[in-house]
């Protein structure tokens, strides 16, 4: 029995170790993503850039919470889940706010550097899903941080068929729309990871020790 429990702790360990090390090389590339896209989103007065801008950053955080919640107790980690969940809520929320403050002063984005930046964007998150792929099933975190890889191509492919469309119609609006849409891409995948966190919080409530006080 011992020999058995120690194998399932040598086994756990090297997931996380696995977990880590990935973690710690999406958490950079998405890091260095966010300040590309910040800047030239800002430079090139685009909405789309902008809020995937904001996905990076979120990602970044994600990672780097889901860091800390490898080594912590399943309680801890599905308190996480739910901390991730409103993070990406209110980044949701955040790229709404910005596409209307768009649709209110009106300007039209740059759509070389839309094209240049989002392409260099969905080549940096598709390596990010590549290495989050087989850790997908893991457990709730690896699940979370895997649906924001996958979020992320998703957006980084409508800011260049925005990008296009911008070009194509001389207008602003493809890109305020792809704007909308990438914040309720967020709101959904919020409300499904806060979903899953509650129901996490839930089993471990239930499931842990309880304490119990001798009285004299």
């Amino acid at each position: 029995m011992d020999h058995c429990c120690n194998d399932k702790a040598d086994a756990l360990a090297t997931l996380r170790a696995r977990q880590g090390r990935v973690l710690y090389l999406v958490l950079s590339i998405n890091a260095v993503m966010f300040v590309l896209e910040f800047v030239a989103g800002w430079l090139a007065q685009s909405t789309a850039l902008l809020g995937d801008s904001l996905d990076m950053l979120g990602d970044a955080s994600v990672y780097a919470v889901t860091l800390y919640a490898l080594t912590a107790s399943e309680r801890t980690r599905a308190g996480i889940a739910l901390f991730k969940g409103l993070a990406m809520a209110v980044l949701g929320l955040a790229v709404l706010i910005e596409a209307a403050r768009k649709a209110v002063v009106g300007a039209m984005p740059d759509v070389g550097v839309m094209i240049l930046v989002g392409a260099a964007a969905l080549i940096a998150n598709a390596l990010c899903f590549a290495l989050l792929f087989r850790h997908r099933a893991d457990d709730l975190n690896m699940r979370s941080v895997w649906l924001c890889s996958r979020n992320d191509l998703i957006s980084n492919t409508s800011v260049l068929l925005a990008a296009g469309a911008v070009y194509a119609s001389g207008s602003m609006w493809p890109d305020v729309a792809i704007g909308v849409a990438i914040a309720m891409l967020f709101l959904h995948s919020a409300r499904q990871v806060l979903a899953e966190g509650r129901a996490e919080w839930h089993r471990t409530r239930r499931t842990s020790p309880k304490q119990y006080q001798v009285t004299e």
